[in-house]
């Protein structure tokens, strides 16, 4: 069984989880309208299995887009380090569940994708305003199933 994060944001993300899972991954609330995507990480340390909600983005290609940005904090959110160590992971979009594999953008590729970014959400743009950190972006590639 898989693990949400710890503390109060525990209980957030587990309403958001149950509510996207509910509803093919739509919810209400501050994130209506918002494309959600639950990740399936698995901690760099710990080798649990945690899910977590994040607002993506869809590139023309179709690879998903995250991105650490944490609120705009100074430091990078705790499943970076996840994706970093065990970038093969899970993810659920709407009502389906795949593999794909985290890439970190380069410098080059995402002062490339940035502006698209900040234009689809300009919160992202106000997060990286709030920090010195560059803030991480991944693209998330999907893997096609092997026969087993």
């Amino acid at each position: 069984m898989a693990n949400s994060a710890t503390g109060g944001a525990a209980d957030y993300n587990t309403k958001i989880i149950e509510e996207f899972r509910a509803n093919q991954g739509r919810v209400g609330g501050p994130w209506a309208g918002t494309a959600l995507i639950l990740i399936h990480h698995i901690g760099a340390k710990s080798g649990i299995e945690r899910v977590l909600p994040l607002g993506c983005f869809t590139r023309e290609d179709g690879r998903l887009v995250i991105v650490a940005s944490n609120g705009g904090s100074p430091t990078h959110p705790d499943w970076y380090y996840n994706l970093k160590a065990n970038p093969r992971i899970t993810v659920e979009v709407g009502a389906q569940a795949f593999t794909v594999v985290a890439d970190e953008l380069d410098d080059t590729a995402r002062a490339e994708l940035w502006p698209r970014l900040v234009e689809w959400a300009p919160s992202v743009g106000e997060y990286q305003a709030r920090t010195t950190r560059q803030i991480p972006v991944f693209t998330l590639t999907r893997q096609e199933a092997t026969p087993g």
